[in-house]
């Protein structure tokens, strides 16, 4: 038997789905919507984060609970960098930093070998939708950068394997407010790693994706 948070969200849900709670709309005050259903204000807030964990609803604080417009489907393909999506902008800021702590170990590098990091972060304009850091051997990075890519083509290292790791998480503060997330919301995490033929790493990316618009793709080639 469902609990009554998930009948209340059950509702609210179809609400939104069949339009009769439209995309910018209010919500009643919590009070109101927990006099409607008869139940406390901690049962319906418990509600009303389920549906604002699935991103159709959203809190402003001092305001009261707002119905999400649609959001843009992100969808990360296999071995990329960032989301595959052409109506996304990318901005990118570079780094030169040492390999310490987790990245030592993801690059397999000695302590304070010289890295290049590039933080990228897609936007539909200045809405953010995803964030990336990606760290290269500084004798691989290139001297100058594109707009539009982290590196430029030509530049790039030859990688024979990529090795990708996914996981959802709660996103970090600085995600949260990069992402402009809540922080309870849940993130797709993936870190893909590359090597060459030699079994060196030439690149190492961090991707974080808000968990209520993310789709990962992989493709398989079988072989015999």
């Amino acid at each position: 038997m469902p609990s009554l948070r998930h009948t209340i969200a059950d509702d609210l849900r179809t609400q939104i789905a069949t339009a009769r709670l439209k995309a910018g709309e209010r919500l009643p005050s919590e009070p109101q919507l927990a006099a409607r259903y008869k139940v406390s204000t901690a049962t319906l807030r418990n509600a009303l984060a389920l549906l604002q964990a699935e991103g159709l609803i959203e809190k402003a604080h001092g305001k009261g609970n707002f119905v999400r417009p649609p959001l843009r489907r992100l969808t990360y393909v296999g071995g990329g960098r960032t989301p595959a999506d052409p109506a996304l902008q990318v901005s990118i800021r570079t780094t030169n930093l040492r390999a310490r702590g987790h990245l030592r170990a993801l690059l397999k590098v000695s302590s304070n070998s010289p890295l290049t990091e590039f933080l990228c972060v897609t936007h539909e304009g200045k809405s953010p939708h995803s964030l990336a850091r990606i760290y290269v051997p500084r004798d691989l990075a290139p001297a100058v950068q594109l707009s539009s890519s982290p590196r430029p083509q030509e530049a790039e290292p030859t990688a024979t394997k990529i090795r990708e790791t996914v996981t959802a998480r709660l996103p970090t503060q600085e995600e949260a407010t990069t992402l402009r997330i809540s922080s309870t919301l849940a993130v797709l995490a993936i870190t893909s790693v590359a090597t060459d033929a030699t079994g060196r790493v030439v690149e190492a990316a961090l991707l974080v994706l808000p968990g209520d618009r993310a789709d990962a793709v992989f493709t398989t080639h079988p072989t015999t």
